[in-house]
């Protein structure tokens, strides 16, 4: 039997060839979300910990899942979505260009590549080989700390420094920037010895570029638009924590120039330090939509929600007999609340590693932080509403299987 592609096509008893193209747009019909964490086994936890990347950071926007979809249905040349994605970014920040990364440290890293290589596609092949070309990078000692492996990665030596003058000194016809970080987590005592204007001031008279490492400067959206007004040249953002976008985007936002280098720097092009670092169509999409929607948010009605929070949280924590409950000092760029609770060990029978590990088995499980050199953590940073009573009732479970000695 021959079977004419007309009267196949128009068979309305057989399936359309949509359906039957692997690649179709056409979403199957009656499809019902999966409950992808339960068919592994795995049990979700309420966060307590903050933006920590390994329970996954922040939730994703839930508007951003159908756009991200459609994202992903089409072909389209990536460095046109980047070319337009950055233009509104860049507009959103207040600077000259953007472009989307993975994550904060991959802006980093191709930050510090494009400070190293500029335009020229040699250098750019040769990295990390950093023959004829400025190899070190000036950091001030006390914001040293593990994501600058983002800046070593790229083979440079770093300079630490600690005071303007040895800032001065370091800075040399070597010098391929300067690495500054912006905010903190989890260290609210240090002060910087050089200040983000000396830095920038110092940079331009030598000809060298400041980076900001910005990944734990939101919210307020604003303290990054003060970054690009200030002049920094290339300012590093997390797409994936309060930002609330895709979580393995970030942002590279700056100098047009650097910005451009950065990009020649990173996927699509193969001979590149970044090649490995791609990033698809779909996260583009979503940042760029997070980023709108974040830039207009009020975020003063965040913080009251957080606040109340913390503040119902600590109050009830004050109920259980023996408990030290205090609130942590802010971060130097941001309000973040933070409960603090201690507790005699030996009066109570049960240690601040046993608590943590009781409040991660049970139902619901809750993930919180150890504080040093006792206690616990609660981060109280983008939670639903009603997640402080699931932590309080936990709290009095626990501590009353225990009685006080």
């Amino acid at each position: 039997m021959t079977i004419h592609r007309r009267s196949f096509l128009g068979s309305a008893g057989l399936f359309s060839l949509a359906s039957l193209w692997p690649f179709s747009k056409a979403a199957p019909a009656g499809a019902r979300p999966r409950n992808v964490y339960q068919e592994l086994g795995i049990r979700p936890v309420i966060n307590f910990r903050g933006t920590h990347t390994v329970i996954g950071a922040s939730k994703q926007w839930p508007e951003l899942h159908g756009p991200m979809a459609e994202a992903a249905r089409e072909y389209v040349l990536l460095d046109e979505l980047q070319d337009k994605i950055g233009e509104r970014l860049a507009k959103l920040i207040g600077c000259e260009d953007a472009m989307v990364t993975t994550g904060a440290a991959g802006a980093i890293t191709l930050g510090t590549a494009a400070c190293l290589t500029g335009s020229d596609v040699e250098k750019v092949k040769r990295l990390p080989d950093l023959a004829g070309m400025k190899g070190e990078v000036i950091i001030q000692k006390v914001h040293r700390n593990g994501y600058d492996h983002a800046v070593r990665n790229t083979g440079v030596r770093v300079i630490e420094v600690e005071t303007r003058a040895e800032l001065e000194r370091a800075a040399s016809e070597r010098t391929a920037m300067l690495y500054f970080l912006g905010g903190t987590s989890g260290d609210w005592a240090w002060e910087t010895p050089v200040s983000l204007e000396e830095c920038l001031a110092i940079g331009r008279k030598a000809g060298f570029p400041v980076m900001v490492d910005a990944a734990n400067m939101l919210p307020p959206w604003e303290n990054i638009r003060r970054l690009a007004s200030a002049g920094v040249e290339l300012i590093c953002i997390s797409g994936g924590k309060h930002l609330r976008g895709p979580q393995c985007s970030g942002i590279l936002a700056g100098r047009r120039d650097l910005v451009r280098a950065a990009r020649l720097n990173s996927s699509p092009h193969p001979d590149s330090l970044g090649r490995p670092m791609k990033v698809g169509r779909e996260e583009m999409i979503g940042v760029w939509l997070a980023a709108e929607r974040y830039a207009r948010l009020d975020f003063a009605a965040l913080e009251r929600q957080s606040r109340e929070q913390a503040e119902y949280l600590k109050r009830e924590l004050e109920k259980i007999p023996g408990l030290d409950v205090s609130f942590a000092p802010h971060d130097r760029t941001r309000h973040v609340y933070r409960v603090l609770v201690r507790w005699d060990e030996r009066a109570r029978g049960i240690t601040a590693a046993e608590c943590e590990q009781k409040l991660l088995d049970g139902e619901p499980r809750i993930a919180v932080l150890q504080d040093k050199p006792q206690g616990m953590m609660l981060t109280v940073f983008m939670n639903d509403p009603g997640d402080e009573r699931l932590a309080a009732r936990r709290m009095r479970e626990i501590f009353g299987q225990f009685r006080q000695s």
